[in-house]
C-alpha cells in the first residue's frame, strides 16, 4: 500500500493516525488533528434524524447539530513547531511561544494540556498520551520526550 501525500511533499506512512508530521531537520513541525471519522458520524447521525426533523414544524433544525459535528472536525487541531504551540478550536485559537509554557499536564481522560508559566493552562485538542513522542521531537527539545525517560 502506498502512503499519501502531505503537504510537504513527502509521503504519509500508511499506518499514520489523525494527525501528520512535517519535518525537515532544520523545522520540525507536527500537525494533530481530530479524526476524520467523525464527518462520517455526523453524517450518519444527520441521516438518523431525518424521521425526527420531518415530524413538526422547526425540528430540521436537528440538522444543525451533525453540521456542528463536521465545522468542528475540520477546524479543530493543534499545530507544534519550532516557534511554540498554536491551538485551534471552533471559534477561535491561540498561539502559545515556547517561552510561556511550564510543562505538560495528561489529564484523567488522555488529554494533554499545556502549563504556563504565568499560571493557566492551554488544553491541545486532539494531542493524547499517545502523541507525547511526537509533540517531543517536534518542540525541537523543550518538551521532554517520556519514551526516552
Amino acid at each position: 500500500m502506498l502512503g499519501r501525500r502531505d503537504r510537504g511533499g513527502g509521503a504519509v506512512p500508511p499506518g499514520t493516525r489523525h494527525h501528520e508530521v512535517v519535518s525537515s531537520p532544520a523545522t520540525p513541525r507536527a500537525v494533530f488533528r481530530v479524526s476524520p471519522l467523525m464527518v462520517l458520524f455526523a453524517l450518519f447521525l444527520s441521516v438518523c434524524a431525518i424521521p425526527v426533523a420531518f415530524g413538526g414544524p422547526y425540528l430540521w433544525l436537528i440538522y444543525l447539530v451533525p453540521l456542528a459535528v463536521i465545522a468542528w472536525t475540520l477546524r479543530t487541531r493543534t499545530v507544534v513547531d519550532a516557534d511554540g504551540l498554536r491551538v485551534r478550536r471552533l471559534v477561535g485559537g491561540r498561539r502559545v511561544p515556547w517561552d510561556s509554557v511550564g510543562g505538560l499536564r495528561v489529564d484523567r481522560r488522555d488529554g494533554v494540556h499545556a502549563v504556563l508559566t504565568e499560571g493557566g493552562e492551554v488544553a491541545l485538542p486532539a494531542v493524547h498520551t499517545r502523541d507525547l513522542h511526537q509533540l517531543a521531537v517536534a518542540s525541537g527539545g523543550r518538551v521532554p520526550d517520556p519514551a526516552a525517560e
